[in-house]
């Protein structure tokens, strides 16, 4: 991997494109840390750390973890990507309601940009939402748990001075999507896919430095080789796959001969990636919202329930459902993006079949049939991966969120996906024929 990034420096084309999706990367780490009018940022880094290592699986882990700890500094770019990949799943969702949403997404690269024309739309006003209530959170001392003075952080707490944090926050949610497109589009990989890596690995160090302090050496050194091991069997499992072998007949078309030749559909173990684990957290999230905003000293048998049952993260309740809930979303999210009946009728139209299997609903069946039995062990994965630092915390106070769960996950495959897109430029650039 080391000498392919040293190759694509040595090419120009891809260098420049390597500069420009780090200068990228650098502006955006840059406005994660700017706050936003009105706020006293000074205020709320004297009491981070303690906030940080009071709530790390508490109200704001995942919001927190997708925005590179931004949303508590209450920066510019505070929001992160959450509000983007919050519209992205919900356009997914609605693809396969509406027809109209389905009919685009059929129509190729027209379509498509329709369809990403709604998810921008779709992302502004889930970001002006969030945006309302992480401020309105912040005036009222829920964000950060009543443990920082109001007035510290937030000296001005009039109306015009709330609509700007709350403008300027959705107009950095804007420049976000704007430089995830630039990176796609005149840089190396997938724009969005990055900018949530970076976010991801921004906290990275700040937390292996406090693991570092907070525990013996050998404490330690245990975390970080079962951190090591856990990354190898996310590797392993990311890169699994099974391939259904498709023959293609030969066809006349004019004078033409086509046909005749030999591929696969790769089927994926992890067919859904992460976005099982990101459909759990988020709705477990919507109940310590709830005791936030109620209160933790409500007596309201609502609130004391959640208060519970769901605000540590530790309780087997919490885990159990946690864990249901990644595996039902598994399947159900494969089932909405890969449609066994669309492919088989895609594979007949065109003269190809898998060997063994009759063309058309024999072949869409036995589709399915492969797909459940890979969805099984993936979902059981991304389940036991995101519980891991969690059971952790809980059975021995070891810290390892930055060793498990969304973080891993989300670091695993935007990398590799990344050295894959590498690899193919140089392949490009340096392909050796027959000759050579």
């Amino acid at each position: 991997m080391l000498g392919a990034f040293v190759r694509a420096f040595r090419t120009p084309d891809l260098r420049n494109k390597l500069l420009f999706t780090l200068f990228i990367l650098t502006i955006f780490r840059l406005g994660s840390v700017i706050p936003a009018p009105g706020i006293d940022s000074a205020a709320i880094r004297e009491q981070m750390e303690v906030i940080t290592a009071s709530d790390q699986s508490g109200v704001y882990a995942l919001v927190n973890l997708f925005s590179g700890g931004a949303l508590l500094q209450l920066a510019v770019f505070a929001l992160g990507v959450m509000p983007y990949i919050t519209a992205s799943i919900i356009i997914n969702l609605l693809t396969v309601v509406i027809p109209r949403l389905e009919a685009l997404k059929k129509e190729g690269q027209a379509g498509q940009s329709k369809i990403t024309q709604y998810t921008r739309y779709l992302t502004l006003m889930l970001a002006v939402l969030q945006a309302t209530s992480i401020v309105a959170m912040a005036r009222t001392g829920a964000l950060f748990q009543n443990s920082i003075p109001v007035s510290s952080y937030m000296p001005n707490q009039d109306i015009l001075t709330m609509v700007t944090i709350v403008f300027v926050m959705t107009a950095g949610t804007a420049i976000i999507m704007w430089m995830g497109e630039l990176i796609t589009e005149r840089g190396v990989g997938n724009g969005m896919s990055l900018l949530i890596f970076t976010q991801v690995i921004a906290v990275f160090p700040s937390s292996i430095l406090g693991l570092y302090e907070e525990r013996s050496v050998w404490i330690f050194i245990i975390i970080c080789m079962a951190g090591l091991a856990l990354i190898t069997a996310v590797v392993f499992m990311e890169q699994a796959q099974r391939r259904i072998p498709v023959q293609y007949a030969k066809r006349m078309v004019g004078r033409r001969m086509y046909g005749g030749s030999s591929t696969y559909i790769p089927l994926k173990v992890n067919q859904a990636g992460i976005i099982p684990v990101i459909f759990a957290s988020s709705l477990l999230y919507l109940p310590q919202l709830i005791v936030g905003l109620i209160g933790q000293d409500s007596t309201h048998p609502v609130a004391q329930f959640f208060q519970t049952y769901f605000l540590t993260g530790t309780h087997p309740v919490y885990l159990t459902t946690f864990f249901v809930m990644i595996i039902g979303f598994a399947f159900f999210y494969v089932a909405i993006t890969f449609n066994p009946t669309e492919v088989a009728d895609n594979m007949k139209k065109y003269g190809g079949f898998i060997p063994g299997i009759r063309p058309g609903r024999p072949t869409a069946e036995y589709l399915d049939y492969v797909l459940t039995r890979l969805t099984t062990p993936g979902s059981l994965y991304l389940g036991v991966i995101a519980l891991l630092p969690m059971v952790a915390l809980g059975a021995t106070g070891a810290e390892m969120s930055i060793f498990g769960g969304t973080s891993i996950l989300i670091m695993v495959g935007v990398g590799l996906d990344t050295v894959k897109q590498i690899e193919s430029h140089l392949q490009q650039r340096n392909y050796e024929g027959f000759l050579r």
